[in-house]
């Protein structure tokens, strides 16, 4: 993970989530090529995994908030960008607190050695740290206390990321493929496959913005009939692994 002590900790955007045939997220992501560039994550392979473990309390809290809606809510994350080097125990991480409040998603991290984010989120023993990191990391600390929070869901996916240029500073539109779970075998340096939580011709995209969506895009959104969806694939993860009811998603 290159760069890692640059990378930003602290920020605010819009999500707009969609879950789309194949078809039609190749066909939308040909026509954002004429406003976006690529992802520097890329690296010219034309995608790069990412592996999150998530925790929950043991009846679920976090789940339920997304799916009742909540307006303030909060989840926990151990988040790894997959290299060709393997994931060793002094490998930087992110160890995230993803919040929503009404209709903003905020997201507050700090960067750790992957056995420091274990000593934190498994056995709630906070690790040395950065000073300007202190805020995070007490409130991940609270949080783990307060919910009795432990491994609830282990989430892969290929992701293929595009960029706004100068003109559209902010923008990102992200398109996710192969989700799998592991709902055992809840560790980031498993050599374990998961199992598919959506048909493989499906994708999730997202589009993510600080302000405000370009009027090409609304247009783009628009000339390809795309309809929002409230998704996550948390949620998902625990409904295929039957840990929850699952929910009825609508898939255009």
């Amino acid at each position: 993970m290159n760069g890692v002590g640059s990378i930003i900790r602290r920020f605010n955007r819009f999500e707009l989530k969609y879950l789309l045939p194949l078809d039609t997220a190749r066909g939308f992501q040909r026509e954002l090529c004429a406003y976006l560039q690529p992802d520097d994550h890329m690296n010219g392979t034309g995608h790069y995994a990412i592996s999150s473990l998530y925790y929950d309390s043991p009846d679920y809290r976090f789940y339920w908030e997304k799916v009742n809606g909540i307006k303030f809510r909060r989840k926990l994350r151990i988040r790894c960008y997959e290299t060709r080097a393997p994931l060793l125990l002094d490998t930087p991480v992110f160890v995230e607190i993803k919040q929503r409040l009404d209709r903003v998603t905020q997201k507050r991290r700090v960067v750790l050695p992957y056995q420091d984010a274990l000593l934190l989120c498994d056995q709630r023993t906070v690790p040395q740290h950065r000073p300007q990191d202190r805020a995070v990391v007490e409130e991940i600390h609270t949080m783990l206390w307060q919910y009795n929070l432990r491994p609830a869901s282990m989430i892969r996916y290929l992701r293929e990321a595009y960029v706004g240029t100068d003109y559209d500073v902010g923008l990102r539109v992200t398109f996710d493929t192969n989700l799998t779970y592991r709902a055992q075998d809840l560790c980031l340096d498993s050599k374990h496959a998961g199992a598919a939580m959506l048909p493989l011709d499906r994708v999730v995209m997202e589009i993510k913005v600080n302000e405000r969506i370009p009027y090409w895009l609304t247009e783009l959104v628009a000339e390809f009939n795309l309809r929002m969806i409230r998704v996550s694939k948390y949620c998902l993860s625990l409904e295929a692994a039957q840990k929850v009811p699952r929910a009825v998603y609508q898939i255009a």
